[in-house]
C-alpha cells in the first residue's frame, strides 16, 4: 500500500488511519501487538516529516511472510540522527525508540529527499 500525504499535522492521523485499515486487513491476520507497533513506528516517522522536512510524504507499507514493512519517504536530504532523550518533552526519543522497536533503521538518500524505513516482526494472530 502505497499513500501519499500532504505532510502537515493531520498527516500523523490518516498515515495511523490508513496503515490500521492495511493491517487489519491483512491475510493471515498480523498479530495485535505488531499492529501497536506498527501504528507507534509509524506515527513517529510522519511526526518527524512534520517537524524537519517540508512538504508532502509518503507512506509505503507491504508484508511478507515474517514481516511488516513500513517506509516514510520525505523531501528532506537530512538523514535523522539519535540524540540524547530529553526529559522535558523536547525529543530525542524517537530513533531510540524505533531501533527498539525495529532493530535497525535504513535511511536512503535520493534526488527528491530521503527514505526512511523499519521492519516489524510479523508475530501470530490469535
Amino acid at each position: 500500500m502505497t499513500r501519499e500525504l500532504p505532510g502537515g499535522s493531520g498527516s500523523i492521523p490518516a498515515a495511523r488511519e490508513y496503515a490500521r485499515d492495511f493491517l487489519e486487513r491483512a491475510e493471515p491476520a498480523v498479530a495485535e501487538t505488531t499492529v501497536q507497533d506498527a501504528l507507534l513506528a509509524i506515527s513517529e516517522l510522519v511526526t518527524n516529516v512534520v517537524r524537519h522536512a517540508p512538504g508532502p510524504c509518503t507512506l509505503r507499507l507491504a508484508l511478507d511472510e515474517g514481516y511488516v514493512h513500513i517506509a516514510v519517504s520525505d523531501t528532506s536530504s537530512v538523514v535523522p540522527r539519535a540524540k540524547p532523550p530529553q526529559p522535558e518533552g523536547l525529543g530525542g526519543f524517537g530513533l531510540h525508540m524505533l531501533r527498539k522497536l525495529a532493530g535497525e533503521v535504513e535511511t536512503r538518500v535520493h534526488a527528491s529527499g530521503k527514505t526512511v524505513s523499519v521492519s516489524l516482526a510479523r508475530g501470530r494472530a490469535g
